[in-house]
């Protein structure tokens, strides 16, 4: 199979692109704008694989994505804007690109005539729920420009299967973490700022609860919705790992040996949703299972953050240059 595969300079996408090639045949081709969130250095041990190509182009742009989608089997579409506290200071870019830039995906894959779309998206985009978990049945209730537009995507991507038949699946994740993941997320920035001695910015009180599930773990999941989901379905991929921001903290000030004193509460983020869970039955049904313990997870991500410092020195010392 020939995979176009959007946004994939970024964190989840090239988690994804490289579980693919180590563990198929097929041919992948990435689309990616090369935004601040995207680093073509992300994808450079990729180089020399003769079933990889990197293509520079913006999803927006209608002719340079039929030119660069022409010929593939399928689309998976990580691309999107993705922080919500960026989403709150410049909503326009997250609707232009989440928005507009799938609606123009979808024209395109539907009139190439790829096999599969998979769209990617989040559990955000169901708001905040006091108990229980949401299904994928459940109304969308998004609380942030970032989770609207993101919802705005979905719709737009399900109604290409509706008017015009394109074979869209849709898969939600909860929270991700692991290797490349930019250091403006809360798990690589706490990190990255205690390996340089500086305090980690919290939230509120803390008690926000969020499910951490492991990249490599989405990535099967994304894949095999990709080879099994059904047509027309909405799949959640999350880990059952519920904790507050507080305890995700204290686990990584634990796993850095620094103490509470490291911990700056800041003021709370505006809209910040209380509480994201999600009901994964039917991914797996489907036969997925999360393959990592969230403490060993966590203990291996905080290790690669310390053994890769050429990676992310250069993406922070760009945005606090920028800031």
């Amino acid at each position: 199979m020939k995979l176009f595969v959007t946004g994939a300079a970024g964190f989840i996408g090239s988690n994804y692109v490289r579980r693919v090639l180590a563990t198929t045949d097929d041919q992948i081709t990435v689309y990616d704008a090369l935004t601040y969130a995207g680093n073509e250095a992300t994808l450079r041990d990729l180089e020399s694989d003769a079933r990889y190509l990197f293509v520079k182009g913006d999803i927006r742009d209608r002719d340079a994505v039929t030119r660069a989608m022409e010929g593939h089997d399928a689309v998976v579409h990580f691309a999107a804007e993705s922080h919500v506290d960026r989403s709150i200071v410049n909503p326009d870019d997250f609707v232009s690109t989440n928005c507009l830039g799938t609606n123009v995906m979808c024209d395109v894959a539907h009139r190439v005539g790829v096999e599969r779309f998979v769209h990617i998206s989040t559990d955000e985009v169901y708001g905040s729920i006091e108990q229980g978990s949401f299904s994928e049945q459940d109304r969308l209730c998004p609380r942030s420009p970032y989770s609207a537009s993101k919802a705005g995507s979905d719709l737009i991507a399900l109604s290409y299967l509706e008017t015009y038949g394109l074979p869209v699946i849709v898969t939600r994740s909860s929270n991700n973490f692991g290797p490349f993941q930019f250091p403006e997320k809360v798990i690589p920035l706490f990190v990255t700022n205690l390996i340089e001695g500086t305090k980690v910015p919290l939230y509120g009180d803390g008690l926000n609860v969020r499910d951490w599930c492991y990249v490599d773990d989405n990535c099967d999941g994304v894949d095999l919705v990709l080879r099994k989901g059904t047509v027309g379905e909405i799949y959640n991929i999350g880990a059952g790992n519920e904790i507050t921001n507080r305890e995700l903290t204290d686990r990584i000030l634990a796993s850095l040996g620094a103490g509470h004193d490291m911990i700056e509460y800041v003021e709370d983020r505006l809209g910040h949703d209380r509480r994201y869970s999600i009901d994964c039955a039917k991914v797996r049904a489907l036969g997925w299972q999360p393959a990592h313990e969230l403490s060993e997870a966590l203990q291996a991500t905080v290790a690669w953050y310390r053994d890769n410092r050429w990676w992310w020195e250069p993406l922070k010392a760009t945005q606090e240059s920028t800031e």
